[in-house]
């Protein structure tokens, strides 16, 4: 319970206390948007680095010589937890913008932050607004700046890490249409912090490899039709791998 007060209270003081610099971001992104997300996507890393660490989270990354440097990628990854979002941006070393439930939009406060640092909401419901986000995260990494998406579309609390849910293809359009690799993204350990045992938080080996890229083009097109079974087999693949080094 201990961690779970250290984190809770870590991300209140956290948004309340830097309401001012929030505001202050807010204004310049109307001038230098790149400015304002750099500095924001720095403040947002360290807190998450530090809800990690209150948590007990021993994070190990792997392969971040698989991605590219010099485009926009799009991150894809299977959720199991809360914490794959802070694992995946605090130790993601690129100018990244996360792929949001549409609800998160009405969130003071978080919302706000959300936006500073590129990320998107995706309304799965609204097939027009869903179109309208896609498209705006085709503008972003055709830009340089990389999106991360979860396209099972929910966390997956299965207690087998390596029992992937379907991943919904349309999410994947945003590296088809942006013409930008894809990298695949296998997070384990991230359910056994908190999910697995709500509401205390507890300490756990969190391993998060980053697969090699997918480049779309080299794809047969049998492969480019299932692009999202493709990448989902990727990734279940490197979670089985952590499965049999973690039994």
């Amino acid at each position: 319970m201990i961690r779970f007060i250290l984190v809770a209270l870590s991300l209140i003081i956290y948004l309340v206390f830097f309401i001012p610099v929030m505001l202050i971001l807010l204004l310049v992104k109307r001038f230098r948007p790149d400015i304002s997300s750099g500095i924001a996507q720095t403040m947002v890393r360290n807190i998450f680095k530090l809800l990690l660490f209150f948590s007990g989270a021993r994070v190990e990354v792997r392969g971040r010589e698989n991605i590219p440097n010099d485009s926009g990628v799009l991150f894809v990854s299977n959720h199991r937890s809360y914490f794959d979002i802070l694992a995946g941006y605090g130790y993601t070393y690129k100018k990244i913008g996360f792929v949001a439930k549409y609800e998160m939009i009405n969130v003071p406060l978080l919302r706000q932050w959300m936006d500073l640092i590129n990320c998107l909401f995706l309304n799965r419901e609204d097939i027009k607004q869903g179109l309208k986000t896609i498209l705006l995260g085709v503008e972003k990494v055709k830009s340089g700046v990389s999106i991360w998406i979860c396209p099972e579309g929910t966390r997956n609390l299965n207690a087998d890490v390596t029992d992937v849910k379907e991943f919904k293809e349309g999410s994947l359009k945003i590296a088809e249409k942006g013409k930008v690799p894809i990298v695949p993204v296998a997070i384990y350990g991230t359910y056994e912090i908190w999910e697995k045992h709500l509401p205390f938080i507890k300490s756990s080996k969190v391993i998060m490899e980053y697969g090699e890229p997918i480049i779309i083009s080299e794809l047969s097109d049998e492969e480019k039709k299932k692009l999202g079974a493709y990448t989902r087999d990727k990734i279940v693949n490197m979670l089985e791998n952590m499965a049999k080094e973690n039994r």
